[in-house]
């Protein structure tokens, strides 16, 4: 990992490949290297340089207990301009998603192609209380034993599709439990920018940055209404729904998901 100062804080991200850029965003509390299991060697195949990075609070990057989605914006634009100034391919999942979707409204200069997974311009009241139900959670210094928060993350992230089979949800479950850890100030932090973002509907019909909205079509998270909503709301916008995956889509149907990328993001 490569660690450099900018917009006042300390980013660490990792390059892989040659070729145009394409950034990854990841969602809340998710380090960058998750891209690396299945999305980035897809994108480097196809010819990319590919950049994920954690996120201020999160991994190597600068610790935070604050943040809003402005810093969060403003780090990924300071983060193109260091890697060459753009316009990048960026892709981002769900608190990540609003991070793009977001930097295409604000700087279109720094983005050539856009995609939003799990894509959301608000959150509707269930996926508002879960949000201040984590940070409660956080704040009271409450955590979960870790066959609990194997079970109900594998609930909410995955589809039935994947609960029905048993030996694969074993084996999701085992990587959940193994992953079990106090939450970090820097994903309460980001669970406080989610909890406090206004509804974008209107101002995404601003962007002009050819964008691609992927939902997932179990996802109880980020339901796929809510991602057509953005794409509704953004001029020229495609929609495409991934059956039989959750709020993970991108861990569950990895072929399908970087089917999709690759074919976007090519002019």
């Amino acid at each position: 990992m490569t660690v450099a100062r900018l917009n006042g804080v300390s980013l660490s991200y990792r390059a892989s490949g040659d070729g145009e850029l394409v950034v990854l965003v990841m969602g809340t509390g998710s380090p960058g290297r998750v891209w690396h299991l299945h999305q980035v060697p897809a994108l480097v195949a196809a010819g990319y340089r590919v950049v994920t990075y954690d996120a201020r609070g999160l991994g190597g990057s600068s610790p935070a207990d604050r943040l809003t989605i402005e810093d969060l914006v403003a780090d990924l634009a300071a983060l193109i301009e260091h890697l060459g100034g753009g316009p990048a391919r960026v892709v981002g999942t769900s608190l990540g998603a609003r991070v793009v979707q977001e930097l295409a409204l604000e700087r279109p200069d720094l983005v050539r192609r856009a995609v939003a997974m799990a894509g959301h311009a608000r959150l509707d009241p269930v996926q508002r209380a879960y949000t201040r139900g984590q940070q409660e959670l956080f704040d009271q210094k409450v955590v979960l034993p870790a066959p609990y928060h194997a079970a109900v993350t594998a609930a909410l992230n995955l589809s039935p599709a994947t609960l029905r089979n048993e030996s694969a949800v074993r084996d999701w479950l085992d990587i959940f439990e193994l992953s079990s850890a106090p939450m970090p100030a820097g994903e309460r932090a980001q669970l406080a920018v989610s909890s406090h973002l206004d509804d974008r509907r209107a101002a995404y019909r601003d962007i002009r940055v050819p964008t691609l909205v992927i939902g997932f079509a179990d996802d109880v998270m980020i339901p796929t209404y809510l991602c057509r909503e953005v794409a509704d709301a953004i001029p020229g916008a495609r929609y495409l729904e991934i059956p039989d995956t959750g709020h993970f889509g991108y861990l569950e149907r990895p072929e399908e998901v970087n089917r999709l990328l690759v074919d976007f993001l090519k002019d």
